[in-house]
């Protein structure tokens, strides 16, 4: 049976709601991009502090990041959550951090005042997805929200879920995460995807473009409706483009149990 996400009152009443973007790359530059643009309209709606946002990536910018990502020539050899930040400060009067290490399983261990309410992850792989779900059972035991993004060449996928932790209690409703739905999406032994191009002409080769906006601007409009009305019918969609399909992942514990079994039955056949 379907069901309404309801937000916990207590997040975003008397402080920033914290946000730990992980990779600024396709689809962590469109999601970091757009982010001001909730934070301006969670204001109007009365949630007066907006949002506090830490982007982190090690990665420089190279020059095939410069067709599909929001970098110029004169951004290569420069970190890219470094880049993105200052662009974003310097033309929003914001003061976001930018953090230009790669994300690991301590990264907040030891400063649990800092320690994020929703952590966006647009990771490319399944052992940085591996790392992202096993910190919320310990740096990140008091994050409220994980939201996954993730793409191939031409459909990608947004769930937004609530990780077992301890902010979130085990209970019928929680929202369920991408690696609880879809385990192989953090399974290593599955192996990676191939390595990203080395030319401009392969990276627009091996993926459909605005395939990372797509993703990102629907996945900060749920976000949107989260926050202003306080409750979603659905936490996640997959997005197709060469179809131009996009179906909606609703709130339903059924589905997430129907889920589940098809997870069993797949590893009882191996």
């Amino acid at each position: 049976m379907r069901i309404e996400h309801l937000l916990s009152r207590d997040l975003i009443q008397n402080r920033a709601l914290r946000v730990l973007v992980i990779g600024a790359g396709g689809t962590g530059s469109a999601i970091v991009m757009g982010l001001p643009y909730l934070d301006q309209a969670m204001r109007v709606w009365g949630h007066r502090y907006g949002l506090a946002v830490a982007l982190m990536d090690a990665d420089q910018v190279s020059e095939t990041n410069c067709v599909r990502q929001p970098f110029s020539v004169s951004d290569i050899g420069q970190n890219k959550a470094t880049v993105l930040i200052n662009r974003i400060n310097l033309f929003w009067g914001t003061s976001w951090l930018a953090a230009p290490n790669q994300f690991h399983a301590r990264s907040f261990e030891r400063d649990y005042d800092r320690c994020p309410d929703l952590v966006i992850g647009c990771v490319d792989t399944r052992a940085a997805r591996r790392v992202i779900e096993s910190s919320f059972s310990r740096a990140l035991t008091r994050a409220s929200y994980w939201l996954d993004l993730g793409n191939n060449a031409a459909s990608g996928q947004y769930v937004l879920g609530q990780p077992l932790n301890a902010r979130n209690p085990r209970k019928a409703e929680r929202l369920r995460t991408v690696s609880e739905l879809y385990p192989e999406i953090v399974d290593e032994s599955g192996g990676e995807d191939p390595l990203p191009s080395c030319s401009v002409a392969e990276a627009l080769e091996h993926q459909e473009p605005f395939i990372n906006q797509t993703l990102a601007a629907s996945a900060l409009a749920m976000l949107a409706q989260l926050f202003r009305y306080g409750k979603i019918a659905h936490h996640g969609a997959f997005f197709n483009a060469k179809t131009g399909q996009m179906c909606a992942l609703p709130v339903d514990p059924a589905l997430w149990r129907k889920a589940k079994r098809r997870t069993k039955l797949e590893h009882s056949k191996k």
